[in-house]
């Protein structure tokens, strides 16, 4: 039996105690509970998310192993890589980020995913991503053709660890390009872990790998403890880290 939270003061369980590989449900850490802003950053802090589908329970997971991007291992395909360089130079066309936050996650919770017949971003989901959001914690990267959103992606941040949730692309490529904003933009401000949860093949192919939960939590509380991204903003420039990471990045000390 998995543990029940029964109101606000519940701790998380220990992930450790998360079901094992092989059950039913492995990676299932607890249930119950409401996705108050609270909650969430107490669940993100320890390396545990929310997902579960209509006419369930809040359901918590730690999965084992667990899928990150370290940030300098990103890599691109030939063909992808000319297609982000000739988006970075088309006039019309732009990253942008967090300008239309609900009309980004509304949209990965309509994208069709493998082998799903519905979504786990259900509206209340939606509801309390989009008041992290207003918060400054959950945040979209968001692609744009000719005035026009196409593609994106949303996440969470803590301090200088960034958790992705999900993409969406109406145009092909759209939401790799992204992506592909999203590490520029992590290179830029220091940022070395994205936290992918859960394996796909799409990741694996942009240098995704799954790694033992144990590892993943010893390396989360160096960089959720640092120091916050205040500027949320896409520079055009930030493209000419696609390549790599600065010698000197940006330690946001600003006020």
């Amino acid at each position: 039996m998995i543990p029940w939270l029964h109101d606000a003061n519940d701790p998380l369980p220990d992930p450790a105690s998360a079901l094992p590989s092989g059950s039913e449900a492995p990676g299932l850490l607890a249930a119950g509970g409401e996705l108050t802003p609270e909650r969430l950053r107490e669940a993100y802090g320890k390396g545990v998310f929310p997902w579960y589908g209509e006419d369930q329970p809040v359901l918590w997971w730690a999965p084992d192993p667990r899928m990150v991007m370290y940030v300098d291992e990103f890599r691109l395909s030939h063909s992808l890589r000319k297609t982000v360089r000739k988006f970075a130079r088309t006039p019309d066309f732009e990253v942008r980020i967090d300008s239309h936050f609900r009309a980004v996650i509304t949209a990965c919770a309509q994208a069709p995913r493998d082998g799903q017949s519905g979504t786990w971003i259900v509206p209340e989901m939606i509801e309390a991503y989009c008041r992290w959001h207003t918060l400054g914690t959950a945040h979209s990267v968001e692609t744009w053709m000719n005035g026009e959103l196409v593609g994106g992606l949303y996440l969470v941040n803590l301090g200088r660890m960034v958790f992705g949730e999900s993409m969406f692309a109406r145009r092909t490529d759209a939401s790799k390009i992204a992506f592909a904003a999203l590490v520029c933009f992590c290179r830029a401000h220091g940022v070395t872990l994205i936290d992918c949860q859960q394996r796909t093949g799409h990741l694996a192919s942009l240098g995704g790998r799954e790694i033992p939960r144990a590892r993943f939590e010893q390396e989360l509380p160096p960089r959720v403890g640092g120091a916050p991204i205040r500027d949320w903003s896409y520079d055009a420039a930030m493209w000419d880290l696609l390549d790599g990471p600065t010698d000197t990045p940006s330690e946001d000390t600003g006020p």
